[in-house]
């Protein structure tokens, strides 16, 4: 039973999303798997899944240098901190999920986050556009044939109190939804069937225990807009073009081999009877024919390759799709290497790699912004570390970087005197903090002590 059809028979609720949304973001995830619906083997079409590709690509920039510090003289700062460095090797992974879904839940789960899916949550409640309730669906096995489900309802009563409700069945068989179990009787024991949750001070919270990694870019799928679109919802045609071209230039490439075709008579031995089976061992590219006629027959056929011409379509279909995708031209090739080279160059050519890239940030900052709210709130209901204050610092690394730029710039701040020299050479030179300090200590003073015999100073 969908999802949806669910958190409706269970709680009462119905999703937001229409379910032409969620058949669109099924299809999509298909395409991002590699199982997109253009696929046909009769034809040959196969897919290079480019899908995926982009969705790497923008989570690696949007990564890229990026940084996220909890700060605060507190055991609660140095709990989220931790919770911060536990998810982060996770975290440019749930970045592409986000890409190629469009949106994705990080919720936080007894020890540590976990990234849902669309297809692990139904959204019930919206408010400006943000997420405020939802359903989330977990599963665990045991044997023998034990299969659990849990349904998890997130949202505000009407005076503001925010509410959690689980519901636990046990089926068994993967597809059986199963009939109601107590929480205790599953792996889920401990967790209460339906709790409240206020701060300290018994005040509302201020939003949900779960964060919304949502796509940049509006929804044209739906009215509500709730759910983001991945971002290479806009090129599924060019995406299925760039596989039929791709798949006719590889299935070209491999019945080009050279045949030879060659008259049995002109394989037969010295000393045999004509028309005597051949016994000769033939390479892979001839084949025996029968002549017509008693002329002896010999023909090669080598078929020419249109390889560069398809080429040339096939970086038409590159470039397309990343445009749509909301990348620079030539952000995408198959036969060439491109980097940022220069200022100037990014600055006229790069502009919308860039921009998508920001994008992108500013909807992560969003994110663990709330995320981070919802395991305060969470250490708070489980007093999983001393309440005590806290705030959060993201930096994020220039996808331009440029070392001699870079160098440049950080030598006029030491001429300017706003960076002590040994930071420099700790920097750019590979020195050692403590051997950078010693070096420049050393050059102060041979500067400001004269050479013995100049007649300076005290020697005289």
């Amino acid at each position: 039973m969908h999802l949806r059809t669910r958190a409706k028979e269970v709680y009462g609720v119905r999703a937001v999303s229409s379910v032409d949304m969620d058949r669109f973001l099924a299809r999509c995830a298909d395409v991002y798997q590699g199982k997109p619906y253009w696929l046909d083997q009769e034809q040959g079409v196969r897919t290079v899944n480019f899908a995926r590709s982009v969705c790497s690509e923008t989570a690696r920039l949007t990564m890229m240098g990026t940084k996220i510090t909890v700060g605060g003289q507190s055991q609660r700062a140095e709990w989220l901190q931790g919770q911060v460095d536990k998810l982060w090797p996770d975290l440019r992974e749930w970045v592409e999920r986000g890409c190629a879904y469009g949106t994705v839940i990080l919720r936080p789960c007894g020890d540590g986050v976990e990234c849902l899916e669309p297809d692990q949550f139904a959204v019930t409640d919206a408010s400006g556009g943000k997420i405020t309730g939802a359903v989330f669906v977990s599963k665990e096995y045991q044997e023998p044939e034990r299969y659990f489900t849990r349904l998890e309802y997130h949202r505000f009563l009407a005076d503001g109190t925010y509410a959690i409700s689980n519901r636990c069945y046990l089926g068994h068989s993967a597809s059986d939804d199963g009939k109601p179990v107590p929480i205790e009787a599953t792996p889920w024991a401990g967790l209460a069937e339906d709790v409240t949750v206020s701060t300290q001070g018994g005040e509302p919270l201020a939003g949900p225990l779960f964060a919304v990694l949502r796509m940049p870019g509006a929804n044209n799928k739906s009215r509500d807009g709730v759910l983001g679109m991945p971002v290479f919802a806009d090129a599924l045609e060019e995406l299925r073009d760039l596989d039929v071209a791709y798949s006719r230039m590889t299935t070209e490439i491999y019945d080009s081999r050279r045949i030879a075709l060659v008259d049995e008579r002109l394989l037969e031995q010295a000393g045999t009877k004509v028309g005597a089976a051949a016994r000769i061992d033939l390479p892979d590219h001839v084949r025996k024919v029968s002549g017509i006629g008693p002329a002896e027959y010999y023909q090669e056929i080598d078929p020419a390759l249109n390889t560069e011409a398809r080429m040339t379509g096939i970086k038409a279909l590159l470039n397309q799709i990343g445009f749509k995708c909301g990348y620079s031209n030539g952000a995408f090739v198959f036969d060439e290497k491109r980097g940022f080279a220069t200022a100037t160059q990014v600055e006229s050519e790069d502009q919308r790699t860039i921009q998508l890239v920001k994008d992108v940030r500013d909807k992560l900052e969003t994110a663990m912004d709330a995320l981070l709210y919802a395991l305060d709130k969470w250490a708070d209901l489980y007093d999983l570390a001393p309440a005590g204050a806290w705030e959060v610092v993201y930096d994020f690394g220039d996808i331009t970087y440029n070392r001699e730029e870079d160098r440049a710039r950080w030598w006029s701040y030491v001429l300017q005197g706003t960076v002590p020299a040994w930071r420099f050479f700790a920097r750019f030179e590979g020195m050692a903090e403590a051997e950078a300090r010693a070096m420049v200590d050393e050059a102060a003073v041979t500067a400001v002590s004269p050479p013995p015999g100049t007649g300076y100073g005290n020697d005289v």
